[in-house]
């Protein structure tokens, strides 16, 4: 059975009580005067879904004559004041966001980049270069190619270009792809890994996975070790993420939280994307991957590392109606 078939369920949910003008008025009074209630900001922004968020938004612009995202990032600021300005976007606002900020500035974020482009779907892609356009003026592929280089460049190009072939599946050609895949490892000259690239990138998950099936059976080794061990940077990052979203996709996202939080130091930005990202999509399902996988609960880890208005925000994103300690 295809490895992606599989029960996947978020944290965060339309709210039958939510009321846009209503929580626009509660969330203009939480910023007014001196300080900032930022309870109220977690108790609405967490609660509802990005649907719900974006009319709040719009009638937060037609209540006060003001942008609210700009609003949330001149009144809060640190860790919290990503999360909460995170939350006002649009998916695929939120995902080029992500994108714009990884490639602007001192350095590139590379591991942004693959966890973005190497796990959202076909529609996805194409729906946040629509915003990465609209929000920056400028094209997500001309940005990867000046921001980025060699074959980790070219597949990340070819990600964004969004032909993946989503649920065609042909048996027939999936032993021939995986023999391709099996020289391209033994021989690893630049046109193999564009061979290596074009099946990874542009066969469905459903392909892939036969494919991966019928690798180890020409092979007798393991696609992702196979990968490990012919190549390295973050072209072989990027290569095993695709393989790890193919076999389970939330257990990539466990994988990438539990080394964001126990590898770095706990890093951020990982931990604030992958949650806000996956909150409507698998974050339930994540979370009991992480527990089965590293024996303490996401829920858990959060609550050691995090502190405040900060770790309040992340766990509510985190909960849905289950709080796992």
């Amino acid at each position: 059975m295809f490895g992606g078939q599989y029960q996947v369920q978020g944290t965060i949910f339309p709210n039958a009580n939510c009321n846009p003008i209503m929580d626009a008025q509660m969330i203009g009074g939480a910023l007014q005067g001196f300080g900032c209630d930022k309870d109220v900001l977690i108790d609405i922004l967490t609660q509802r879904s990005s649907a719900q968020r974006i009319m709040i938004a719009e009638a937060y612009g037609s209540l006060y004559s003001r942008d609210l995202a700009n609003d949330l990032r001149e009144n809060l600021d640190g860790h919290f004041k990503e999360v909460i300005v995170g939350l006002v976007y649009s998916p695929p606002g939120y995902d080029a966001h992500e994108l714009w900020h990884a490639m602007k500035g001192a350095g590139t974020d590379e591991n942004c980049l693959i966890d973005i482009l190497a796990t959202r779907t076909t529609s996805d892609i194409f729906q946040l270069k629509e915003a990465y356009l609209m929000q920056y003026g400028c094209s997500l592929d001309q940005d990867l190619y000046s921001e980025t280089s060699g074959h980790f460049r070219d597949c990340l190009i070819n990600l964004a270009q969004a032909v993946r072939e989503e649920g065609y599946t042909d048996p027939g050609l999936a032993a021939q792809d995986a023999m391709v895949l099996w020289e391209a490892c033994q021989r690893r000259t630049g046109e193999h890994k564009n061979l290596m690239q074009m099946i990874l990138c542009n066969k469905s998950y459903q392909q892939l996975w036969m494919v991966f099936q019928e690798f180890q059976n020409v092979s007798g080794q393991d696609i992702a070790a196979t990968i490990e061990e012919c190549y390295d940077g973050y072209f072989q990052q990027l290569l095993l993420a695709i393989v790890s979203c193919v076999r389970d996709k939330p257990s990539y996202f466990a994988y990438r939280l539990y080394s964001a939080i126990h590898d770095f130091g706990f890093h951020n930005k990982t931990v604030i994307r992958t949650l806000i990202a996956r909150s409507e999509i698998d974050l339930m399902t994540i979370r009991q991957k992480y527990k089965e996988r590293y024996g303490k609960s996401l829920y858990h880890d959060i609550k050691h590392y995090a502190s405040g208005h900060y770790e309040k925000a992340l766990l509510a994103i985190c909960a849905g109606d289950i709080q796992d300690y």
